[in-house]
């Protein structure tokens, strides 16, 4: 059930928000441990409150993005061409949605906005580092979906969030920062700016101001385009499963010893199914788990990524790529485990309209042989939400 583990400019059309809107195309790929380090951390959560710390004890930040929550309409102003020199700006309208996961600690949220010449439809992941005290914010578009890595990483400080990180724009190394303002009950504002020497200076490009609409406002058109195949082949996943997992407990050194933990999954649709998030919550003698997946549909190859985090770790894994063939899914990366690059693949199968298996299994020779590290199998509580491939 989910459980482990561009190279060009941005378009002047239908890339408008994508990344906070997501301008960035040109990235500096960052690495991760995958699903098995995701998933294999146990919960830790801090026990201080929301707001500034005193006495000396770190500031917990879990709570700070909980201004983002519910439905908002948004106003965005985008400049063209950023650092050429252009004044020219087109605007955009849409909607955003926030979902809360993890009490908080991490959310998704969805946008859709139209413009001149442009529609477009984008995620962001928030997740937060409890070790850290940091937010990671990532982004999605549902043209290709695809995250586009690295992670922006920050916090808030004085009623403002500032996040950053390094890329490349139109073969420049540059410094992003996106910001978020001014407050209230119903409104807040985002600006995402560029700088060309070393946060010096910045040039502002994305201004979005946000008001709070009763939640269910936004209405989700389906897209008149034809389907591109492969697109539901997760909707029989939709709804509530209990689970049962088995861990093998070191991986890759002969050992035989399996742990055991039960939970529950809860799948639910995004992007009009082209995309699915998985919650998992699970206990076993080892502790707890909670952890999510995060399952996106790329209309162009017809390929799915997974995509995992812990709550422990507030890190996005690097995704698992695949598809379904004939009523089995498989996915696989590379990665390290036990300092050792290995290849890593996920499996679906034995899926009925109640029940379903998926394994984890890591390979050292190239996919020749294979150990299975983990094994899930899942069993319906509800056919409310039940989707047929």
């Amino acid at each position: 059930m989910t459980t482990p583990k561009c190279q060009t400019s941005p378009e002047d059309s239908g890339d408008a928000m994508s990344r906070a809107s997501q301008p960035r195309r040109e990235r500096k790929r960052r690495r991760y441990l995958g699903p098995v380090a995701v998933v294999f951390g146990l919960l830790s959560v801090p026990t201080l409150a929301g707001e500034a710390a005193t006495g000396g004890a770190v500031r917990d930040g879990q709570h700070d993005f909980d201004f983002n929550l519910g439905t908002w309409k948004i106003d965005v102003q985008r400049l063209l061409h950023p650092l050429t020199g252009s004044k020219n700006w087109v605007t955009l309208e849409g909607t955003k949605v926030v979902r809360k996961i993890w009490g908080g600690r991490a959310q998704v949220e969805e946008v859709e906005a139209d413009g001149p010449n442009a529609h477009l439809e984008n995620m962001g992941l928030m997740l937060y580092n409890p070790k850290s005290h940091q937010w990671s914010v990532s982004f999605v578009n549902s043209s290709d979906g695809i995250f586009s890595p690295p992670p922006m990483i920050g916090e808030f400080k004085n009623r403002r969030g500032e996040f950053f990180d390094s890329e490349t724009y139109d073969g420049r190394a540059i410094v992003v920062r996106i910001a978020w303002s001014d407050f209230t009950p119903t409104t807040h504002h985002l600006e995402q700016s560029f700088s060309e020497d070393g946060g010096k200076s910045w040039e502002s490009n994305l201004k979005v101001t946000l008001t709070r609409v009763p939640d269910g406002t936004r209405q989700v058109v389906p897209t008149a385009d034809p389907e591109p195949a492969g697109q539901h082949d997760f909707d029989w996943q939709l709804g509530s499963w209990s689970v049962h997992m088995k861990r093998l407990q070191h991986p890759l050194t002969g050992s035989t010893t399996w742990t055991e933990l039960d939970g529950k999954v809860i799948v639910r649709p995004i992007w009009n199914g082209r995309a699915n998030l998985a919650e998992i919550t699970s206990e076993g003698p080892s502790g707890k788990l909670e952890f999510l997946s995060l399952r996106l549909f790329n209309p162009k190859t017809h390929q799915w990524s997974l995509n995992f985090a812990s709550s422990n770790s507030g890190e996005l894994s690097t995704p698992m790529v695949g598809r379904f063939k004939d009523g089995r899914g498989q996915f696989y990366d590379y990665e390290p485990v036990n300092d050792r690059m290995t290849l890593a693949r996920f499996t679906f199968g034995d899926i009925t309209s109640g029940a379903s298996r998926d394994e984890q299994a890591f390979s050292v020779d190239g996919g020749q042989t294979w150990e299975t590290n983990w094994i899930t199998t899942a069993t319906r509580i509800d056919t409310s939400s039940q989707g047929s491939r």
